[in-house]
């Protein structure tokens, strides 16, 4: 997050707590807010289309500089010195391209392609902003920018699809081994010469065991990376399943991207901004389900739909919510938590809804530690496509989690010990079943609803005001 100065116009004080952005006039502030939001904030996700006006400034440090000449963002100097490095990857990717099928590379060796970067550092210092600005001045169409949830989530089916168009095997006679990791990295690599990738985690075993393959391949095809992660490279994926088959994957990283860490001690998004009103209510306050359903009904109300329930196709599986109104869908966290939906579910929410409200959120204990995974899986995806939320929570948002020391779950982790012939001392030290990555990803999402409830971020999120310009 970046080092932001806060701006605010004054609204009617007959409006609603929740609503004042609504009717804010249209005026040059929201030009101003566009371009704090655009760059102060996070992970807006920028392709080539979306990229920012570039002619004004020539590369991405003289766009930094920029913004704190014009009182936009103040001067950090740990974002200065990582915008430094990127800026020179910058003028080295001009004219860069990983194509095989070019003049040059038939007649001579393919030129060897500059190292990535891996941004790590503390939730809330900026490391988007600098990568997201970065990737709006490279000069190639041939680019990705995404987040790495989404990413993996785009591999898994690129090899189900592979895998599927492969010959049946005839009766009696041995299938052939089929390796589909290399064509999906080729594929990839074929569509981007440069991949950044935002919150750069792994907690999947999936992920885990083909992450050295895939990366290797990525990098031997030329493909650039440059990502951003709250761990640095040592500790990705600690304590998880088979680490040992994950670790190689760790020195394929740093040969090919070098590391560098934005860390001020300053999470931005929880400095003093102007409120959006209150979207964070506690269940003890008296009438809190009164005010969410007033809330809801004013939004509804300038919706051109009806109330009612909602069917998601997602991937040929349906997915009821119960309540929505256009762009608007009120759930509970057991509807949205409580199930087995996973980050393409909550994808396709945040492309179909600009807010969502969730209700009666619990205290998350290590016993509910499937269920807090899946609300930090939500909030990153909300986050990511700009979706507003209303919260009705048991606890304040710092404490939502508690990690119970000496805690050891419920009767799945019990029978998943059993059916990895784990005792009970030795499983204790595995992340999950310890509940450790959900710990230190609660620190991201804390830090991510914490700016959700700002002004800019609602005035961002509202998809209405993009579809009428």
């Amino acid at each position: 997050m970046a080092a932001c100065i806060p701006r605010s116009s004054k609204m009617s004080p007959s409006l609603s707590p929740g609503l004042r952005f609504l009717l804010k006039e249209q005026n040059s502030s929201r030009k101003l807010l566009q371009t704090l939001t655009d760059f102060c904030r996070r992970d807006y996700t920028v392709n080539a289309q979306q990229a920012v006006d570039e002619t004004t400034f020539s590369g991405p440090l003289d766009h930094y500089t920029g913004l704190i000449r014009e009182g936009v963002l103040r001067e950090d100097e740990h974002q200065k010195a990582v915008m430094q490095k990127l800026d020179q990857l910058h003028k080295t990717l001009r004219g860069y391209s990983n194509s095989s099928g070019s003049i040059f590379t038939k007649f001579f060796t393919k030129p060897r392609s500059p190292k990535g970067y891996y941004i790590y550092g503390d939730v809330g210092t900026g490391k988007t902003m600098v990568m997201d600005m970065f990737y709006s001045h490279v000069e190639t169409e041939k680019k990705k920018r995404v987040h790495f949830h989404g990413f993996m989530l785009d591999v898994h089916k690129r090899i189900h699809r592979l895998k599927q168009s492969m010959p049946k095997r005839k009766a009696g006679k041995m299938a052939k081994s089929y390796d589909p990791i290399a064509p999906v990295a080729e594929e990839i690599s074929e569509e981007a010469c440069l991949l950044c990738f935002d919150e750069f985690q792994v907690t999947d075993i999936a992920d885990a065991m083909i992450l050295k393959q895939l990366f290797e391949n990525l990098f031997l095809n030329g493909v650039v990376v440059v990502a951003t992660s709250n761990r640095q490279p040592e500790d990705l994926y600690k304590n998880g399943l088979q680490r040992v088959n994950f670790v190689p994957f760790i020195a394929v990283l740093q040969k090919y991207c070098q590391t560098l860490r934005l860390d001020s001690g300053i999470d931005y998004r929880k400095r003093n901004r102007p409120s959006a009103g209150k979207s964070y209510f506690l269940s003890s306050e008296a009438d809190a389900e009164a005010a969410l359903d007033k809330m809801f009904d004013e939004l509804a109300f300038k919706q051109n739909d009806i109330t009612r329930p909602r069917v998601l196709n997602v991937h040929g599986r349906k997915v009821r919510l119960n309540k929505a109104c256009g762009t608007i869908v009120d759930c509970t966290f057991e509807e949205l938590c409580d199930r087995p939906l996973g980050a393409s579910d909550y994808l396709e929410i945040s492309r179909l809804f600009d807010t969502v409200f969730i209700r009666h959120i619990p205290l998350l204990t290590l016993n509910k530690k499937t269920q807090a995974r899946r609300l930090i899986t939500l909030v990153d995806a909300l986050y990511d496509h700009k979706v507003r939320v209303v919260i009705l929570a048991d606890q304040p948002l710092e404490d939502i989690f508690v990690h119970e020391e000496g805690a050891h779950g419920h009767d799945e982790g019990h029978i998943l010990m059993d059916d990895l012939g784990l005792k009970r001392d030795e499983a204790s030290s595995l992340s999950i079943f310890s509940g450790e990555e959900e710990v230190f990803a609660f620190q991201r999402t804390v830090s991510r609803l914490t700016e959700m409830q700002t002004e800019e971020y609602w005035l961002e999120g509202d998809r209405s005001t993009k579809s009428q310009s």
